[in-house]
């Protein structure tokens, strides 16, 4: 079958919404591989600033004119069809390409890893390029948060010790555009219902991951999370295609995909977690690896210096991951204690003896485990401050939002973002308040964000640990309340 054209022409690429956190990362691998790389986006932001440090070309302010001379348009599902650059787009007949196929290119020459998985996927990515690194084989990566090692969300990349060149991505799958991208290795770390305005039930979901992997012609090893249940759910349809199902780590395998399974609580991963400690921010676990017999083989212990169950589950995924591709053990156990994460996830500081923690998640599941993580070290009362997001998502997940806060002793809740969606008759931040309610949690509603600060100072006391769960308005009131506290300190302590 010949190879198609690659789609990284030459010319001008305009990236609308480039200070996005997808978007952006798209225009730091282009502007690497040589092209001319502008974009726009509607407020300047820690992002845009960054990228016009490397010399990219950013608008602030959306107008057809900053089309003149464009060559290529690039586009997210975030950007309606009514933004003038893109009606201008069309008009002039230019090429018009989602992120994800841009992405998607940008893997192809590439030895790629595809993570997907509706949580944690930023963190195994960010986990993986790590690992890779420390063991010299320089990859580039492109994903969805800032990394703490490096402090920004994508870079191309060199060429490891035997001359190959690696890419890791984090892969959206929130509007199906997932099988634009076509790694060799793809990781799906779990699955369950998300983004329910594009997926309102299972099936459509499950076909969209099973065409992932099964539409992917370059794939040569898959790795999958097995203590999942909607991984499971996949497993059982991948079982009997071309994959090999239960193939050793590093054992030969005949032509096909290979397929390694990772987990704490299926006695039969490939790669197989035990014996978990989880320590103040931090986590032990032993490794150990099915050989071709079919036993298993321990490795030996790593240290994982990030907070909570789920946090080790996904550097897990990355260990299995980076042993599947060939990084040997020693070099993954050496590196996995300097791993710091993604910011905003699970970002901990200290106010005046009040924890607080910030972190991305509006999905029940991860809010209930990033509140167990929390519970498990808190001193004193553990508070989460959280801003409901769409109002599918609380409709289809009212039941999983009513169990997510039961770690927490107080709840505030603030205005819905609803991210333009049709209101849902009956569903709204009053709907969501009674539905937590139901377990016995100290609610609050909290309409304005300007008032939250105020609120938490008076009503909270050390110790305590306060999380706030949302986007960057929120950890804007967070960093006020850090602020807030940390004057009222100050002041005390000149009296």
């Amino acid at each position: 079958m010949a190879t198609p054209p690659s789609l990284l022409r030459d010319g001008t690429w305009h990236l609308l919404g480039i200070g996005g956190i997808g978007v952006s990362g798209v225009a730091r691998l282009l502007h690497a591989r040589g092209l001319t790389v502008q974009g726009s986006d509607v407020r300047e932001s820690q992002l845009t600033r960054q990228l016009r440090a490397l010399g990219i070309r950013v608008f602030i302010g959306h107008d057809p004119r900053h089309l003149d001379g464009v060559d290529t348009v690039v586009v997210s599902t975030a950007i309606p069809a009514s933004n003038p650059e893109l009606v201008a787009a069309h008009s002039r007949g230019l090429r018009i390409l989602h992120r994800s196929e841009a992405l998607g290119a940008l893997l192809d020459d590439r030895r790629a890893i595809g993570v997907i998985g509706t949580h944690g996927k930023g963190t195994v990515s960010a986990a993986i390029a790590w690992l890779l690194d420390q063991a010299g084989w320089e990859p580039g990566y492109v994903i969805g948060g800032l990394l703490e090692n490096w402090g920004d969300n994508a870079r191309d990349g060199g060429r490891g010790p035997d001359g190959a060149r690696w890419l890791v991505a984090e892969v959206d799958e929130s509007d199906g555009s997932l099988v634009n991208s076509q790694p060799e290795i793809a990781v799906l770390n779990n699955l369950e219902l998300d983004h329910l305005h594009y997926y309102p039930a299972w099936p459509k979901l499950e076909a969209a991951v099973l065409a992932f992997f099964d539409g992917n012609p370059r794939l040569q090893i898959a790795v999958l999370n097995s203590d999942d249940a909607g991984v499971r759910r996949i497993l059982a349809r991948l079982d009997g295609l071309r994959y090999h199902v239960r193939a050793a780590v590093d054992a030969p395998h005949p032509a096909g995909v290979r397929l390694v399974t990772f987990g704490f609580e299926d006695g039969l991963a490939d790669v197989r977690g035990t014996n978990l400690r989880c320590q103040r921010m931090a986590a032990r676990f032993g490794v150990e690896m099915r050989g071709p017999d079919g036993t298993h083989v321990a490795l030996g212990e790593v240290e994982v210096r990030l907070p909570g169950r789920y946090n080790a589950s996904n550097v897990l995924g990355a260990i299995a991951t980076a042993l599947a591709a060939g990084v040997p053990w020693l070099r993954v156990q050496a590196a996995v204690p300097g791993y710091r994460g993604l910011e905003n996830r699970f970002t901990l500081v200290d106010a005046a003896g009040v924890e607080v923690v910030k972190d991305y998640i509006s999905h029940p599941t991860g809010i209930k485990r990033v509140l167990e993580a929390a519970r498990s070290q808190a001193e004193g009362s553990v508070v989460a401050v959280f801003k409901p997001y769409r109002f599918t998502m609380i409709h289809y997940l009212q039941d999983d939002y009513r169990e997510a806060f039961r770690d927490a002793d107080r709840v505030v809740v603030t205005e819905l973002y609803t991210a333009g969606e049709v209101p849902i008759p009956g569903i709204d931040t009053d709907f969501l308040c009674r539905k937590i309610r139901e377990t016995g949690r100290d609610v609050h509603y909290v309409h304005d964000l300007a008032d939250i600060a105020p609120w938490l100072q008076r009503e909270v006391h050390a110790p305590a640990t306060v999380l706030f769960f949302g986007g960057d308005d929120l950890f804007q009131v967070a960093d006020r309340y850090v602020a807030l506290r940390r004057g009222a300190e100050a002041t005390a302590a000149a009296m």
